[in-house]
């Protein structure tokens, strides 16, 4: 299978040309995988960018119609909470579907099922192209990362072989963050308005990630240091597999994910590797200075 390793979705123009030789696997995420542009090369993959309404204006997740900066003021400073929306389905349907017509086969890792509707609605979409094959990864951000790079290290495999492997491999992922505050939490509605003012009284530094591809408090602790220690003792509890990347992951400001590094055991932190800024479809959920690891376990 021929990897084009220099191809990447343009944002405003998905006019494309496509020789004989050029045929190949094409991988797309959406922008719950908080890949970022400038990072698409070296993922082999192409970016689908989800839509947030803040206040009365859309935005595209794309990196550029909603710089960070600007993200994080309007997160601060609308009276209205952003709302994530599905892509544009026209203009992804016929990307793809040109895609297949000269013969690729096409890969589509979407944010969780149980958080989104875009797998629902690619399901539907391609339901009838069997060049395609819609993967749910059931988490987000730097887990859909790990599936990116578990499928490309096994090109070699069929679109059938492939989805078992991948659904093998899910479960492995591990995703433990720590908000700052619960405050954008509950307002997106991840936690009950009696978790939010209990554990912001008794100063609950949850321990959030993925459970059946729904997000879960996995540990409560109290204080923030007794929550990062819990998230470094995890990496020898579950095996943290050291094939693959820890990704630091952070809202905003790196000063609590670099914390939570000089707590962590040496042997782990050559695996640090991969320093991710949460694109705002997923930071509106933590607000600002959340952080925490995503891994591969062996168990």
């Amino acid at each position: 299978m021929v990897i084009d390793t220099n191809h990447y979705l343009a944002y405003n123009d998905w006019d494309f040309i496509i020789s004989e030789e050029q045929r190949m696997r094409r991988i797309f995420v959406d922008s719950g995988s908080s890949i970022k542009k400038e990072e698409l090369e070296k993922y082999n993959c192409e970016l689908i960018p989800l839509k947030i309404l803040i206040g009365d204006k859309e935005y595209l997740d794309d990196g550029e119609d909603l710089p960070i900066d600007k993200f994080y003021d309007l997160l601060e400073n609308e009276k209205h909470f952003p709302k994530t929306s599905l892509p544009s389905l026209d203009t992804v349907e016929k990307r793809v579907t040109e895609y297949t017509n000269n013969g690729d086969e096409v890969i589509i890792i979407t944010i969780s099922s149980k958080i989104s509707g875009t797998n629902n609605s690619f399901n539907i979409l391609f339901e009838d192209n069997d060049k395609v094959l819609i993967i749910d990864s059931m988490c987000a951000v730097g887990g859909i990362r790990l599936i990116v790079d578990f499928i490309n290290r096994h090109q070699d495999k069929s679109l059938k072989e492939l989805e078992k492997m991948v659904y093998d491999f899910i479960p492995h992922i591990q995703i433990m963050a720590i908000p700052e505050t619960l405050y954008y939490l509950q307002k997106g509605g991840r936690l009950s308005k009696t978790e939010w003012i209990l554990g912001s009284i008794l100063q609950i530094k949850p321990t959030i990630g993925f459970k059946d591809g729904r997000v879960r408090v996995l540990a409560k602790n109290r204080g923030i240091k007794r929550a990062m220690k819990d998230v470094v003792e995890q990496l020898n509890n579950l095996e943290c597999d050291p094939d693959y990347d820890i990704i630091a992951s952070y809202t905003f400001n790196k000063n609590n994910v670099l914390d939570l590094i000089e707590m962590t055991d040496e042997k782990y932190k050559k695996q640090i590797r991969v320093f991710d800024n949460l694109d705002p479809a997923i930071a509106c959920h933590w607000g600002p200075n959340a952080f925490g690891f995503i891994f591969v376990s062996k168990k």
